[in-house]
């Protein structure tokens, strides 16, 4: 498993909703996060064999800037 990390413009719970579906329907995500206290409103996941643009395509879909960080 690997821990990805991305920077978005997903500023609350809101908005988490409205990704949430999205990303559980991944069936390779173990798990998800969004740190909405941090300044980069940091998004968070726990995969197998995930590959990072397809994460910030499907954020693009749904309206939200999403960029891959190097942690």
């Amino acid at each position: 498993m690997e821990i990805l990390v991305f920077k978005t413009n997903v500023t609350s719970k809101k908005k988490v909703s409205k990704v949430s579906p999205l990303l559980t329907s991944v069936p390779t995500i173990q798990q998800w996060n969004f740190d909405l206290d941090d300044c980069d409103k940091v998004l968070r996941i726990v995969a197998t064999e995930l590959n990072p643009g397809s994460v910030e395509s499907l954020l693009q879909t749904a309206g939200f800037d999403c960029e891959v960080m190097d942690y």
